[in-house]
């Protein structure tokens, strides 16, 4: 059975346009791996209780991971070491399971940890969930 994991930016200061370029070179990245499929999805709205996510604006990406042990840990990898090389450091956040993950304001130490810790709760013994 695959994975899905959404992968949502958003940036209050960048225009749609732009977040549509950025989830496009991401998704390339995310192509390179060994993934099932990274789409990117339009339309509807954040659940209740989040923070002005709408995805109809946002960069939206669904991406549908092989069940490798690693392939959750080589895709938070790539959206780590690519959110790291843009200069506008986009809020990232990760649905997996209904488990999120935002990433906005964090230092590059506080975000490489909480990536790992999210990795960590679909992983059980090395192998993914």
């Amino acid at each position: 059975m695959d994975t899905s994991l959404k992968v949502l930016l958003t940036d209050e200061g960048t225009s749609a346009d732009h977040l549509d370029e950025m989830s496009r070179q991401l998704r390339r990245e995310l192509l390179q791996l060994d993934v099932h499929d990274v789409a990117p999805q339009r339309g509807g709205r954040a659940p209740p209780g989040s923070r002005g996510w709408d995805m109809a604006e946002a960069g939206a990406l669904l991406v549908t991971l092989n069940q490798s042990a690693a392939a959750l840990g080589r895709v938070i990898d790539v959206v780590r070491r690519w959110r790291a090389r843009c200069r506008e450091r986009p809020t990232i956040r990760l649905v997996i399971d209904g488990d999120v993950l935002e990433i906005s304001d964090a230092s590059p130490e506080q975000a490489a940890r909480s990536f790992d810790l999210f990795v960590g709760r679909h992983s059980v013994n090395g192998e993914q969930r």
